[in-house]
Formats: C-alpha cells, structure tokens, sequence
C-alpha cells in the first residue's frame, strides 16, 4: 500500500472517531502515526529529496517572503507592480513555472521577494510542483498568502492544510514543551497547569509510536497532542503570515470594511495598486526587524545604509557578526546612542540589547 494511501485512511478513520475521553488514546496514537508517514512523504527513506529546478534561489538581503498563492490570484502582478520585477503574466492558470525573485527596499532593508508558482490541491502529496514550492516556503522569514477575495476562504483553508502538512506552522509560537530523551527511567511527565487533554498515558502512548520509552517531558502550558508531536518531530518551522485579499476593485465598500476585520488580512488591488502603503507598514511589522546605524570614530553616523538584524537576535555581538565575524575578537567594548541606554552615548558590552535606530560605535583592543 503506497503511503498516500496509508494517510488517507488514517484520515478517514479519525473523521469517523467520536472525539471524547474514552477515544483520546486511540486518536493521539492515530495522529503520531499520520505525522511519520507525512515526514516519509517529504523526505523519502533513500535520502534527502532533490531541488526542483528552478527553485533554489540563493538567499540575500535581510529577510526573504514567499508569495504563495492558487494559480491566476495575481501574485505575478503583486511582485511586479512591488519590485519592478517582470513576471509573466497572463490571464490563464499556471502561467509561473519557476521561481521568479524580486528585491525591495524598505526603511532601509533589503528584502527578497519569491513569486512562487501556484499550489493545487494536494501539493504536499507532491502533485503538481507543489512539494518545491512548499519547500522554499519554509525557508522564509514571511510568507504572504494571496487569495482571490471572491472566493478568500476555501482557498485559505486549502493552502493552510497544504502548508501544516509540510510541518509550516503560520503565525503561531513554538510549543512550551520541554522533550529530552533519556538512557532510562521510564517516561516522566511534569505539568505546570492542568492539562484537559494529555495525561501519562496518553503521552506514552504517542511516544511508543516513536519507540521512545524514556523520555522527560514538562508541559508548560494546556497542550494539545498535536503539540507534543510537533515538538518530538523537531521539524516544524513557525512562520509569520499575511493574507493578501487581493482584486478588491471588484467588491463593494460595504464588502471591504468586513474584510478589514479579519486577522492578519491586508485587501489590496495589486492591478490598480491599492492599499500598497498599509501591505507594506504590515509587512515591517511582521518581519519584527530592527535597523542599526553604525558610526566610524570622529565622524557623523551613516544613516543611509543601517545594519539590519532580527528584533530577537540584536546584541552588540549579533550586531558585530552581521557586519564581519572576525570584529568581535578585536571588540573591547562600544560607544551606543538611542533608545537602549540612559545616557548619550554610553559605554556598553557584548551583551547589550539595542533597539530600533540606535547608533553604534565600535571601539577594538589597540
């Protein structure tokens, strides 16, 4: 039996399973076994799966986002009419075969845009070429998802399965699960709140499904079993996500302000360029990105090309790697005007946090 056949059964036998206290077992054993076969799915036992052509594009600028999308929503023009970039575009489906990059600059930043081509139905069972673009989209530091207004939900919902399917887990935070295997001793479960859905057996029962008999787990939170089989897989990638609703030129006023109530949702007509200031602000948001000017002894801060780096990797020493790794064993401390620091400039160690548009400057050991 092939494995997309061994997954669809498993998924109609939990669509039939009532969900309640006396079946969790059965379920969470159920759901243990799905994630092993999707894992086979994604890299076959013989090895790493094979690039696309096409669709190892080589990472630059500070940050990459992944346009992911059905066929003909307009991802194309987005790209485009947003980086100046041509695309072809047509009014049929699948006119993006490959791969097509783009680069912006945004408050300084350079960002990588992927036009990637359109998903179907079923690309993380490797229809179409779909398992490629799946694959380039978990390299990314965003993915934007460009849905068709008139018809934003189904699809929203397609390409979110197609996606959690491939171990990307949009817009959410890794779980607070501490999992360390161990030599011996049993499992040994620690709860910091009351759990409603997993308990000891439970537990043991998705982590015989590994062969994992000793094992620590602290749960720090109310978990889920989907969760704990996150957590033991180890390859899940947690991205941040923006819905992309585009072609609002063909919707009413009164159709728009519902839309704007969604979460995570920016409607913008990527033809007529609309609402591109607000898909941009929303962008810098997401990205959680912090710009760093640096400032060479005895003259006026560069404040035209700041160094970029991620709000949560933003010390002195990150700030010294992202210019050269080698600054950082001559560093003997820095000179830090802005927002991070009480007085202007102050005198500063490897281990200080900046914020966003600080001014840095680097003094070596003579």
């Amino acid at each position: 039996m092939s494995i997309l056949q061994k997954i669809a059964d498993i998924e109609a036998e939990m669509a039939r399973t009532q969900k309640n206290k006396a079946t969790m077992g059965h379920l969470g054993l159920l759901k243990a076994k799905l994630a092993k076969l999707k894992r086979e799915l994604i890299t076959p036992k013989g090895g790493g799966a094979t690039a696309g052509e096409g669709f190892d594009v080589a990472k630059t600028g500070d940050a990459r986002i992944g346009f992911v999308g059905f066929p003909s929503v307009g991802k194309s023009t987005l790209l485009s009419n947003l980086a100046g970039v041509y695309s072809e575009v047509a009014a049929y489906e699948f006119t993006t075969l490959t791969t097509v990059p783009g680069c912006i600059k945004y408050k300084g930043a350079k960002i990588q845009l992927l036009d990637l081509p359109g998903i179907i139905e079923g690309a993380k069972d490797g229809k179409g070429r779909g398992k490629q673009v799946i694959a380039v989209a978990r390299t990314c530091s965003l993915i934007f998802i460009v849905l068709d207004v008139l018809k934003p939900i189904v699809h929203k919902k397609l390409i979110e399965k197609e996606l959690e399917g491939f171990g990307i887990r949009l817009n959410k935070e890794p779980p607070q699960i501490t999992f360390r295997k161990k030599e011996k001793g049993g499992v040994n479960l620690q709860c910091a709140v009351q759990q409603n859905e997993l308990d000891l057996e439970l537990v043991k029962t998705i982590l015989a499904e590994y062969r994992i008999h000793n094992a620590d787990i602290v749960l720090k939170y109310d978990a889920t079993a989907d969760d704990l089989i996150d957590v033991i897989e180890g390859n899940r990638v947690y991205i941040p996500c923006i819905y992309l609703l585009n072609k609002i030129d063909q919707i009413s006023i009164e159709e728009l302000d519902i839309i704007y109530k969604i979460p995570h949702c920016v409607p913008i007509s990527a033809h007529h360029k609309w609402n591109f200031d607000d898909l941009l602000e929303t962008m810098w948001e997401y990205l959680n990105l912090c710009r760093i000017y640096t400032k060479p002894k005895g003259q006026l801060p560069d404040y035209s090309a700041p160094v970029v780096l991620h709000a949560e990797r933003r010390t002195i020493e990150d700030f010294c790697n992202k210019i050269h790794r080698s600054i950082i064993r001559e560093f003997k401390y820095a000179l830090v005007w802005g927002s991070s620091v009480k007085h202007q400039p102050q005198k500063v160690g490897k281990e200080h946090v900046l914020n966003d548009e600080d001014v840095v400057q680097i003094c070596k050991k003579v």
